[in-house]
Formats: structure tokens, sequence, C-alpha cells
């Protein structure tokens, strides 16, 4: 099965992704270099992009609109010093990290500044609980290294009384997907597609999926995909297509679980599909959509990432990508009636890969 750009030499372009139109805004410097842009569920093989799309599809970023909006807030964070969980009494302070893409190096840099891991990258923050928001391979240099990290962790923090765990992006699906079902036509909602060129053309990268092993492979499958941990609603996109897989947190974790086990392409598909859906807390009726959620699963503030803030913000628009100077990210953006905090600060983008501790304070 043929994979996409990485470290190593590169490889010959499968059929289904020969076959499809890309757009503009990916950026080609090689056979499969990637776009910096939000996910793209690619078109139908062997045709191009309809005028209107299908009720339910996923859009493109092509598709996706821009918006300046007035009424949301940019949060800037001064470093927090970490209390001495030795003496601190009950659970420990609770962190959460944006989408990391493979960018190993900003995440240690990011966790270490926050007192999480040492110089060594070992955890050394006690009884902190640490939760990641899914979305750890595809488009940066070592996304393998940032599971192994992860796993790692969470070992670690559970020996000291601490916890590190992970939720399902849906970038996680897509890799299992590419790994599971390679070439396999699935049902896309608007003809036919593969798993193996959604991820090449989403950022996937030939040496994760060299090093990708079985145990990473149980780890990403068992991940749950919404949790609610102090009064935080966790999830990893900003769309209501949870409700479609559940009206507790519990039974959207195991649908999801089931979902996987069962091994179906066209399922799977539309795992990822609903997953990769965006900016449902952002326009007109945005803090409603987080009000849907958190009436469900409980909580009373959401926390994502998948969407980056500079999009969230409508400060990059260009479909070509003419204008994506690094946008400026310093922290969270909370926004939605202040009921929503997006934590992807856009790393693929030149951003900044977020370490945040909760609950913050606006």
């Amino acid at each position: 099965m043929t994979q996409g750009a990485g470290q190593g030499p590169e490889v010959e372009r499968t059929a289904t992704l020969r076959d499809f139109r890309v757009p503009a805004y990916v950026h080609e410097t090689g056979p499969y270099a990637h776009s910096a842009h939000p996910d793209v569920v690619p078109p139908p093989i062997a045709e191009t992009y309809p005028e209107t799309y299908p009720e339910g599809y996923t859009p493109t970023e092509r598709d996706l609109p821009v918006i300046q909006r007035g009424d949301t807030v940019q949060v800037q964070v001064e470093p927090a010093a970490v209390p001495d969980r030795q003496t601190t009494a009950g659970p420990g302070p609770l962190f959460v990290v944006g989408d990391v893409h493979g960018y190993l190096d900003e995440l240690t840099a990011a966790l270490r500044e926050k007192g999480l891991i040492d110089a060594a990258g070992s955890w050394c923050a006690g009884t902190a609980r640490l939760w990641f928001l899914g979305d750890f391979t595809d488009r940066g240099p070592d996304g393998i290294g940032v599971i192994d990290l992860v796993m790692r962790l969470s070992a670690e923090a559970a020996a000291s009384g601490g916890y590190c765990k992970a939720l399902m992006g849906n970038h996680e699906l897509l890799l299992l997907g590419a790994k599971r079902f390679g070439d396999t036509p699935v049902n896309s909602g608007a003809g036919t597609a593969t798993f193996q060129a959604a991820w090449l053309l989403n950022g996937g990268q030939k040496t994760d999926m060299d090093r990708l092993q079985d145990h990473h492979l149980q780890w990403m499958s068992r991940l749950d995909a919404v949790e609610e941990v102090d009064g935080h609603l966790l999830v990893h996109s900003d769309t209501t297509a949870y409700l479609d897989y559940g009206r507790s947190i519990e039974e959207v974790n195991d649908t999801v679980r089931e979902t996987l086990t069962r091994n179906d392409a066209d399922e799977v598909w539309d795992l990822f599909r609903k997953f990769t859906k965006r900016f449902s807390f952002r326009d007109e009726g945005g803090a409603q959509a987080v009000r849907s959620l958190l009436d469900t699963y409980g909580g009373t503030r959401i926390v994502h990432g998948h969407s980056p803030i500079p999009y969230l913000l409508g400060e990059v628009g260009s479909e070509d990508g003419e204008d994506d100077s690094g946008p400026l990210v310093e922290g969270p953006h909370v926004y939605a009636d202040g009921l929503a905090i997006a934590m992807d600060g856009g790393v693929t983008m030149a951003g900044k890969l977020l370490v945040q501790q909760l609950p913050l304070q606006v």
C-alpha cells in the first residue's frame, strides 16, 4: 500500500489520488506536500467538485467562509506557575493541549514551559491532570513520536498520582482508516473516495505509516470521543455531530468504539466525515449549538481543538495561502458568548501549540 510523503524517499502516487483535482490552496513542493489549511474531505474519484453538495456533505476548505467577528475574545495568557503538587490535597491542576499534528519538539517545549515535564522529557507534575484533545499525527514531522510520548506520560503520570489522557481526533480516524482500508472504495456522500487518498491529501506522512505498530493502533482505537472534567466538556471537533452517536458521554464513547470494532469501511468513513465538520459554534446560533451539547452531556463550557484559531478569528482567508504569513496566536480563543474555548493555535501554519491550565479566566 502506497503512503504519503515523509522524511524518506518519494513514492509512487496511488491511482485514486491521481484522480483527485486538488484545490489551488494545496501547495505542492513534492508529490505529497500537504496543506496547512483545515482538513479536506476529498471529492469523489474521477469527478470534479460539484457546484452544489448533497445534504450532509463535509465542506472542503475552499467552501469555508471567513468572517470578521467583533464579539469574540482571544485570550493572552501569561505562563502560570505550577502549584506544588506534593502538598496539594485532592486532584491536581487540570491542563489541556490543542492539536499537535506531529510537532514533537514544539509539544515538549510547551509541556516543559508549564512544568509538566522536566528537561529529560519525563513527567514531573505529580498529581496534575493532562488532557490531549486529539490530532497527534499528519502534517508535522513526527506523529508517531508524539503518540509514543503521550503513551509514556500516561504511565508516568499515573505512577505519580496524576493522569495524562487523550481524546479521539478526526486524524486518528483518518490514520486508522488508511492503515485498515487503504484504497478500498468508500461511499463519501458525494461519490466514491478512499481513506488512503484522504490521508495523503490531509498531510499523511510516510514515516508515520512506516513506524505505525499494533500497540499504536490499539491505543488510538480505544480513545474516548467526549469527556467532562470539572465542568469542562472536552471534545476534539467544534461540531454538534457528537449528538448523532448518543445522548450521554458513555453512549457516545461506546458507539464510537463499537463502530471501529465492526471494521466496516463505510461506517468508519462516516464517523471520520462527521468528526471533520467544524465551525458549528462560530457564527449566528453558535452559542445555542454549544448549549445543545452542554445540555446533553453536562458541563458549563466546551473546550475543543480541530479548527485553527486564525480561521475562527477570520485572520486567514486566502484560498491560495498567500496571506498565511504566520498568524499571531498567544493563547486560547474564547467565543460563543463565553461558552466555547478553542485550543488549536495553528501550529501547522506557523501558529502556536497551546497548553492551557483550566479554568481559564476571561
